[in-house]
């Protein structure tokens, strides 16, 4: 047997970047973080809030093969005039190198990390797929990236985020995508545009800047910004393909049924009458799931192989997983939504809690939604609708701008405000009984993952 050819060699790092190859190294994965770390990685001196210089020969130390950086530095290493710049040269020549790649990209208010994490089980169990990890979708994961792409990928799938407009346009120029998808549009970081939402709609639409001639452009039907990224996507002359519940949508949701754990999916795909189960609860999980088989299907995986990957695709940390906790006299389970939040994804949150029995009280743990400027007060109040619609127990919230949701709500469905995730997570873990639900929803910068740490003991995965 051959031995597996290495992921870059000094040499092709030097061509690829500009710079100068001191000592002959050849790499097997690329780093930003000496914690994470592997032997054989190429260590890359990026600076933030410490120069990545100074972290070098605790790199060398722990196994990396070279690093690149823009000074002498002693061991094996590419001397080049910028890192971060040559970090993104890495990732478009890695974008070249295999033949036949094909690639998508997925943005989204909500549900891109969800779903594009859903594509790369699918390309895993297809074989030579390739995908961003975790959440790395700004403009240092994705290039990052790109760079740990093996020379034979066949398929790739990269998840792409913004804060602020322009942001997408030089990411998806990196990536030439086959496939671009828009998951939806809401009023996520609407503090950073003056026209909100509209505004937003417009960034998500840079998706398609990138878009390789005659590519895809996957959209979600029942968004009302559908017809603005519609317009965006055939200015680029891509095939357009619709996913909703609409009756003309190429991928249309028409049933999706609970079933324990799972879910049945019933829809008509192209034509095709599917029905299917996911191992996801939640209603936003029908469209997800007809968009990583349209995703799947654009990139080459044949249907059979994209339904048995949905069909064992459990939900990810942070955005769904389930944790049964032991109390004196039986459990209660506790699901995990802590990763992020915004309007959107909290009202899907909400419902999904509504729709799951419970032996004992449905309860929310809430925690500030942050990035909403002026706004924000009333879209933390409005939740208040949606919490008694779905016939929710309890409400706990932390933070100021939960306040205005507080205040909306009845006596009765009031557990405890609190200013704080620390101080809420207390009081929380003296107030579940046996039986109940416990959801756990809220924004990165508020905390939310604080109150799960103190449920589950600090043993989350």
């Amino acid at each position: 047997m051959s031995e597996p050819q290495p992921l870059w060699t000094a040499d092709e790092i030097a061509a690829a970047t500009g710079g100068t190859a001191r000592g002959a190294f050849a790499v097997s994965g690329v780093s930003i973080d000496t914690r994470s770390l592997e032997a054989g990685d190429l260590f890359v001196a990026l600076s933030g809030a410490r120069d990545g210089h100074d972290f070098v020969p605790g790199a060398l130390a722990r196994g990396a093969a070279g690093a690149l950086v823009s000074r002498a530095v002693d061991g094996p290493h590419v001397q080049v005039a910028d890192v971060f710049a040559a970090l993104e040269a890495l990732g478009r020549a890695a974008r070249a190198r295999p033949a036949g790649l094909h690639c998508a990209a997925v943005t989204g208010s909500v549900g891109k990390t969800s779903v594009t994490q859903a594509v790369a089980a699918v390309l895993a169990r297809a074989g030579q797929g390739h995908s961003s990890v975790k959440s790395y979708n700004n403009h240092i994961g994705v290039p990052l990236t790109l760079a740990r792409m093996p020379r034979d990928t066949r398929r790739a799938v990269f998840e792409v985020g913004m804060n602020h407009a322009g942001e997408i346009t030089p990411l998806v120029g990196m990536i030439r995508p086959d496939v671009a998808v828009v998951t939806t549009v809401g009023p996520v970081h609407i503090e950073n545009f003056p026209d909100g939402e509209a505004g937003v709609a417009r960034a998500k639409a840079e998706i398609f800047s990138g878009l390789k001639p005659g590519g895809r452009a996957v959209l979600n039907a029942d968004n009302r910004w559908f017809d603005l990224l519609q317009a965006a996507a055939a200015k680029r002359g891509a095939e357009i393909v619709s996913v909703g519940r609409r009756t003309a949508s190429a991928a249309r949701l028409l049933d999706l049924a609970p079933d324990g754990a799972r879910q049945i999916v019933t829809a008509d795909l192209f034509g095709t009458r599917l029905c299917f189960a996911i191992a996801q609860t939640g209603d936003h999980w029908g469209l997800n799931a007809l968009m990583v088989l349209v995703i799947a299907e654009s990139l080459g995986v044949d249907r059979e192989t994209a339904l048995q990957a949905l069909a064992v695709f459990g939900p990810l940390g942070g955005r769904g997983a389930e944790h049964t906790l032991f109390l004196p006299g039986g459990t209660y389970t506790l699901v995990d939504e802590s990763y992020n939040a915004n309007p959107v994804s909290m009202q899907a949150v909400i419902a999904a809690l509504g729709a799951r029995p419970a032996a004992g009280r449905r309860i929310l743990a809430l925690t500030d939604m942050l990035e909403l400027g002026e706004q924000g007060p009333a879209l933390h109040a409005a939740l208040a609708a949606d919490i008694r619609a779905a016939r929710v127990d309890k409400v706990f919230c932390a933070g100021p701008l939960m306040r205005a949701l507080w205040d909306q709500l009845s006596p009765a469905e009031r557990g405890v405000h609190a200013p704080d995730a620390a101080a809420l997570a207390q009081e929380l873990k003296g107030a579940v009984r046996p039986g109940d639900v416990v959801v756990v929803k809220g924004s990165n910068g508020s905390r939310a993952s604080q109150i799960v740490d103190v449920l589950t003991g600090g043993e989350r995965h």
